[in-house]
């Protein structure tokens, strides 16, 4: 566990003037990826839905997260309501990835994007096209749920807030900036799948549809902890998932992913383990 809470920063985080570098960087490279992949894209859509649900979910639009500005999050609103309006009744077939960079696109000001909530080294900040990672955070949710692949995730580095009424378990989110830190699934099954989504008046909304019956899911956190390591804050836990039978029973508990992330609050109310630093350990 060491290993996993002792993270070192970004060289662009040491150095904040190489950002904009690092970020053409990694833009240039995607574009080259993109070029020389084989993935077979998801673009078909249809607002016809798929007979068999899958899995719904919804999560509230609007909630007070520390000192954060509440315009921002009314601006998140519009931007989740033209994200959305790119996903929603897209067809994931047989053999087809997901890729959601691809689908949204670059959301700028252009495009009719506002500033809105987001987070840079766990810090809350303008920006054009800010919180359409709940969009993101809703779809992994629900493919978690089903037999699609993920094959492109990425986390937050920074758990920013104490938990709030936290419905869904920690370490299911997701990090999407254009291009480059994207949310990908790919379908390995005879399935057709179907997103829906849509921006509701308190909650924005989704369903995983299908052409035929799926097993059924439970997702759910395991093994959280709390650190602290050289005066800094972790939080860490593992994801797993069940296949639910037709008794209700739980099986094949399966380990989705193990999480890790510096916290910007110090917890409270919960038990916090000290680690020692390999710079501050001595052999005997």
């Amino acid at each position: 566990m060491r290993q996993l809470a002792a993270r070192k920063q970004r060289l662009s985080q040491r150095h904040p003037w190489l950002y904009p570098v690092a970020v053409a960087v990694n833009r240039a490279r995607r574009r080259l990826a993109w070029v020389r992949s084989d993935a077979r894209w998801a673009s078909d859509t249809t607002y016809d839905d798929l007979p068999l649900l899958v899995i719904a979910h919804k999560s509230l639009l609007l909630r007070q997260l520390g000192d954060s500005e509440m315009y921002l999050q009314h601006n998140k609103v519009t931007n989740l309501m033209l994200a959305a309006g790119r996903v929603d009744g897209l067809l994931i077939k047989p053999g087809e990835t997901f890729s959601f960079n691809k689908v949204v696109g670059n959301c700028t000001r252009r495009r009719g994007y506002l500033d809105g909530m987001r987070l840079s080294n766990g810090d809350v900040v303008p920006g054009v096209g800010g919180g359409i990672c709940q969009l993101a955070n809703l779809l992994h949710w629900m493919v978690l749920h089903s037999d699609l692949t993920v094959t492109d995730r990425s986390e937050h580095s920074y758990d920013p807030f104490p938990d709030n009424d936290r419905v869904l378990p920690w370490g299911t989110g997701c990090s999407i900036v254009y291009n480059y830190v994207d949310l990908q699934f790919r379908n390995d099954t005879d399935t057709t799948f179907q997103l829906r989504v849509n921006v509701g008046e308190r909650n924005l909304e989704g369903e995983l549809r299908a052409d035929r019956p799926q097993p059924r899911y439970q997702v759910y956190g395991a093994n959280e902890c709390f650190y602290r390591l050289d005066g800094s804050y972790f939080r860490a836990n593992e994801i797993w998932r069940s296949v639910i039978g037709a008794t209700g029973v739980r099986a094949g508990a399966e380990l989705v992913r193990r999480n890790c992330a510096m916290t910007k609050y110090v917890p409270q109310g919960v038990e916090i383990q000290t680690l020692v630093s390999d710079a501050d350990s001595t052999v005997a």
